[in-house]
């Protein structure tokens, strides 16, 4: 099952509605015999509604991460993250869009702030590489190791395979070659490089590599997909390298580590959002909006704010990664999931 993508979407209706209301005062949207609603009257009912709210929000965000980071993120980026989620869910993706109440469009759109969020928020995060922060990853890196792996997709199969790889004599590079459905290592024998700030080894193969002594193999290791789908791996340690006492042996790889955990921060993303929206000096005008700005800024009126996850989820829509997730990919991206999608 593929990752859902627009968890940020919005109604296409409350986003006309939002953007054209302050110039369309006292406008009729529907007529009918002895009465009419006008587009102020719509507003008055759509504007307390949370998906509504969250298209102000995300207007905003764009607006303001637009006018300080937009150099910064180009057609070209939004155009490969576009046309990569479209590939991803072939020829179901205009159905999906429509799901979400987006077209090809404000997919784009709502790609382009989230890249904008990710960049002010991997700014922000080249901030914190103090010695303090590059000596506490420190404590926690793992330099590189050489493995092998195997990846299975059906949890029988795999089962049978990792007797296999006990066995006296078993030759792991030959099991990986006919039976790993990792494109990437299998013609290699299931030979990677990794240490602990790799982004291409799941978590749960790395904690099994690192766990080995050299020459040693993992039992199943489980890596769940999605909520319907899991692969299984099977680990073989090769080498691993003796960790230097000096953290600055280190320095660029422990750096990815530091931002890395900030961009998948929630708290962090909000204190991001929230430092901009002040140096940008929103005032909200209407009372309904009070509470959902408030969790960034200082309001006016009575108003409660909402959760910080929520709060940055949103403001960043993720995924996956698009990484999100991503995006990121994402976030990064595609945001930090929104920093990226």
């Amino acid at each position: 099952m593929k990752k859902k993508i627009f968890a940020g979407a919005v109604t296409l209706l409350s986003v006309a509605v939002l953007a054209a209301c302050s110039n369309s005062e006292g406008k009729d949207i529907v007529t009918m015999k002895g009465n009419t609603i006008t587009v102020n009257e719509f507003y008055d009912q759509v504007k307390n509604n949370g998906a509504a709210q969250q298209v102000l929000l995300q207007m905003t965000i764009k607006e303001v991460f637009g006018e300080k980071y937009g150099k910064n993120v180009t057609d070209k980026e939004v155009n490969e993250a576009f046309d990569k989620m479209k590939t991803a869910y072939g020829t179901s993706f205009a159905q999906v869009l429509a799901q979400s109440g987006l077209t090809e469009e404000t997919y784009k759109d709502q790609i382009r702030t989230n890249k904008l969020v990710e960049y002010a928020v991997k700014k922000a995060a080249e901030k914190e590489l103090t010695d303090e922060n590059y000596k506490a990853a420190f404590e926690n890196y793992t330099p590189e190791v050489t493995a092998q792996i195997i990846k299975i997709d059906s949890e029988d199969k795999a089962k049978e395979v990792l007797e296999k790889t006990k066995a006296e004599g078993a030759d792991f590079s030959q099991i990986a070659k006919e039976n790993s459905t990792d494109t990437a290592t299998k013609d290699k024998g299931g030979e990677i490089k990794f240490d602990s700030s790799s982004t291409d080894v799941p978590d749960a193969v790395k904690k099994a590599a690192f766990a080995l002594e050299e020459n040693s193999v993992s039992d199943l290791v489980t890596v769940q997909n999605s909520q319907y789908s899991a692969s299984y791996y099977i680990v073989k340690l090769v080498k691993k390298s003796e960790k230097s006492s000096n953290w600055k042996d280190y320095k660029d790889n422990l750096k990815k580590i530091i931002v890395a955990q900030k961009e998948n921060d929630t708290s962090f993303i909000q204190s991001v959002v929230a430092q901009e929206l002040k140096e940008a000096n929103i005032k909200v005008k209407d009372d309904a909006f009070q509470s959902l700005f408030a969790q960034y800024i200082e309001t006016t009126g009575s108003s409660s704010s909402a959760s910080s996850s929520e709060a940055s989820s949103n403001a960043t829509s993720s995924s996956d990664s698009a990484e999100s997730s991503s995006a990121a990919e994402s976030s990064s991206t595609e945001a930090s999931s929104s920093a990226a999608e």
